[in-house]
């Protein structure tokens, strides 16, 4: 018996004396093998961390979350639930023993609640719709969520919610009716119904619904979560984001901050109505005298600089904090003692985490490589993930004066390991308008000194965003590093983290400057680094990045290929067809029957009759920002003119790819047509 005891332990013993195989070139077999690590909550004591890890199962074609546990010191990480449904959005409960969470185990998604010791989850709430947005109040005896209710019903609107939708279900008649903007958003129609707050006490009554009667959703759909509502530390208040659904909902970006009473005792108090623009991401002081919030100022624009303004609870007076900082945070988080804020934003290709003095505004930069995010504040330091180019999002610790960063987090550490990974660096060059443009360059896999190697030129969507020093999950560098290209990305006019004026300039120029920045980093990429062979390029990108290959191939023939996905082909059908139609209207200066001029100026359809160079066409039939006719034009005049090219359709995928065997066929399919036209 002792011997067949010994087995295991000498199995094991001869597993790790084997030779690791050598690593393999970054595949998108990689790419979704790795463990996403998000929303990281730390303990009331500040001792542990836990956050959720999403996990690819890629022959169930989908992914799976679970619960995870480590200590503030880097020790004891361990796993929570190992459940088949998804468990996610951990919130500790106040006594740091046990964590509420949301589940889909029982067939819905609900709370449960699971102590850190080992012991059995436990289910809180039976409620008949889904449930989102998880908080605790600070008393732990309730609990604070959103559900989705028809506005119209009276109590108990839960439950009369669930009776209809299992009318709807059961009809034979599936047609809608609409009356009004917006009747689909994302990748979903309107439905009627509208995300509510509610507040439970734990073990009590039905849940009570804290925005009754308000025809709006809270947070606003779909890109609303947590940071768009927060708790008062005495719990007496709920301030959050929405957006009231009025006729104006298409071609309006006016989010506003709203307050209400914990306990329903008064309706819902607009805090932010003097402003027409942005206001978003509400954040109670630890004191709870401040109320922290992002505001825009110009309306009808979706990437205006967002600024961080002070409510002071008491008298009404509002300040903006660092006014003369020019960059446009994401995230905001107050120090413990409530003497600084912690902010993310993008900065020169990074995402950079800051802290703001309370009273000054002055900036401080504490990291600025990488792209960082969710930090969240302990006595001694600041919790955050950290992903690059090279690697995935593990969790870190740093010291409140961003000194002594250290891992907390190893999960992937064998995967990369595994995976060859391009090396590569930042450029800059002088772009459009004489001005300071920057590019990242990913070398291959494997790069030998003195070999020419094929060119995959990555142009991001947005417009106004960033292709960063970060690991991205729809358009990876590395992917294409792995299969023996080198790759170029640069920031063109129109990206942010380069100040907003820089933002703003892509504004009704949407093929001229960005176009030039993107030929002259090329240009510039090609003379500073002589192993790309030019003569081997292609050009490829989604969204935005989608629209300048469709101008691309009719200003250039410079590639020897052009990949497209969701992208604007056609610019006057796009602003009739989109949904968020203040988007459009604010990029080309008005609507198509005011300002013709301003849609016709960079219109890619406009150019068909000059393309030649072979084009891959992708789109999503669930794609509303950007509907599937732009894709399909696009593919029709490339057949009629005769030029190579080739359609690959996703009728289950929106505007991104998220359904793992369909991001394996959309890689295969682009590298394989890169392959066909680079390799020759």
């Amino acid at each position: 018996m002792a011997f067949i005891r010994t087995i295991p332990t000498l199995i094991a013993t001869l597993l790790s004396a084997a030779p690791k195989p050598a690593p393999h070139p970054f595949t998108v077999q990689d790419l979704l093998a790795m463990d996403r690590i998000s929303d990281p909550q730390p303990s009331p004591d500040g001792k542990w961390v836990a956050f959720t890890v999403r996990a690819t199962d890629l022959e169930a074609n989908k992914g799976r979350t679970d619960l995870w546990l480590v200590g503030t010191d880097g020790s004891a990480l361990r796993r929570l639930t190992t459940h088949e449904a998804n468990d996610g959005s951990p919130r500790w409960m106040p006594d740091g023993k046990s964590l509420a969470f949301l589940s889909t185990r029982s067939g819905s998604s609900q709370v449960w609640r699971l102590p850190i010791d080992g012991g059995e989850a436990m289910q809180l709430t039976k409620l008949p719709v889904d449930l989102d947005n998880l908080r605790v109040f600070p008393d732990g005896k309730r609990l604070l969520f959103t559900a989705e209710v028809y506005p119209e019903l009276k109590s108990p609107a839960l439950e009369e919610t669930a009776k209809r939708d299992q009318e709807k279900e059961k009809s034979k008649v599936k047609a809608r009716t609409y009356e009004s903007l917006l009747f689909r958003h994302w990748d979903s129609w309107e439905d009627g119904k509208r995300s509510h707050l509610f507040a439970w006490t734990i073990g009590g009554a039905a849940p009570i619904d804290l925005t009754a009667g308000f025809d709006g959703d809270v947070p606003p759909k779909p890109f609303g979560g947590v940071e768009d509502i927060s708790i008062s530390p005495d719990g007496r208040e709920v301030a959050f984001t929405a957006r009231r659904l009025t006729r104006d909902a298409a071609w309006t970006t006016n989010l506003d901050v709203y307050s209400a009473p914990s306990d329903a005792s008064a309706p819902p108090k607009l805090l932010t109505g003097s402003n027409p623009a942005t206001d978003e991401a509400p954040l109670h002081s630890p004191d709870g005298k401040t109320l922290a919030y992002f505001a825009m100022e110009r309306p009808g624009y979706e990437a205006d600089r967002r600024q961080i303004v002070l409510l002071d609870r008491a008298s009404g007076s509002r300040r903006v904090l660092a006014d003369s900082w020019d960059r446009s945070p994401s995230e905001l988080a107050f120090a413990p003692d409530g003497s600084k804020l912690y902010a993310t934003a993008d900065d020169l290709g990074n995402h950079s985490l800051f802290s703001i003095d309370l009273w000054s505004g002055a900036v401080t930069r504490l990291l600025d490589r990488g792209n960082v995010t969710r930090p969240a504040p302990l006595a001694a330091g600041i919790v955050y993930s950290l992903d690059t180019l090279a690697a995935p999002a593990e969790l870190f610790v740093v010291g409140p004066d961003g000194k002594n960063p250290r891992p907390l987090t190893r999960l992937n550490a064998e995967k990369v390991a595994a995976a060859q990974t391009g090396e590569y660096e930042q450029f800059s060059f002088p772009g459009a308008k004489g001005e300071t443009v920057y590019g990242y360059l990913v070398r291959p896999v494997g790069f030998k000194p003195g070999r020419k190697y094929p060119v995959a030129v990555i142009v991001h969507g947005g417009p106004q965003g960033s292709m960063k020093d970060q690991f991205h999950y729809r358009w990876n560098p590395q992917v294409y590093a792995g299969a023996g290209y080198a790759v170029v990305f640069v920031d063109f006019h129109g990206s942010t983290g380069y100040g907003q004026a820089f933002s703003d300039a892509i504004r009704r120029d949407w093929g001229g400057a960005p176009f030039e920045d993107v030929m002259k980093g090329l240009d510039f990429a090609l003379a500073k680094y002589p192993f790309l062979d030019g003569r081997r390029a292609c050009a490829l990108g989604a969204s935005y990045g989608g629209f300048m290959v469709f101008w691309s191939a009719g200003q250039t023939d410079r590639f020897r290929c052009l990949v497209s996905h969701d992208g604007s082909f056609n610019a006057g059908g796009f602003h009739y067809e989109t949904e968020e139609l203040w988007f459009p209207e604010w990029e080309f200066g008005g609507t198509p029957w005011d300002n013709p001029l301003g849609y016709s100026k960079h219109d890619p359809s406009a150019h068909v009759k000059k393309w030649k160079t072979p084009l891959l066409v992708i789109h999503g039939g669930n794609d509303f920002r950007l509907v599937e006719t732009q894709g399909l034009s696009a593919f029709t005049a490339a057949q009629r003119l005769g030029v190579p090219s080739k359609l690959l359709h996703f009728p289950d995928e929106n505007h991104w790819v998220l359904k793992p065997q369909n991001s394996v066929l959309w890689h295969q399919t682009v590298l394989g047509w890169l392959e066909k036209w680079t390799r020759g």
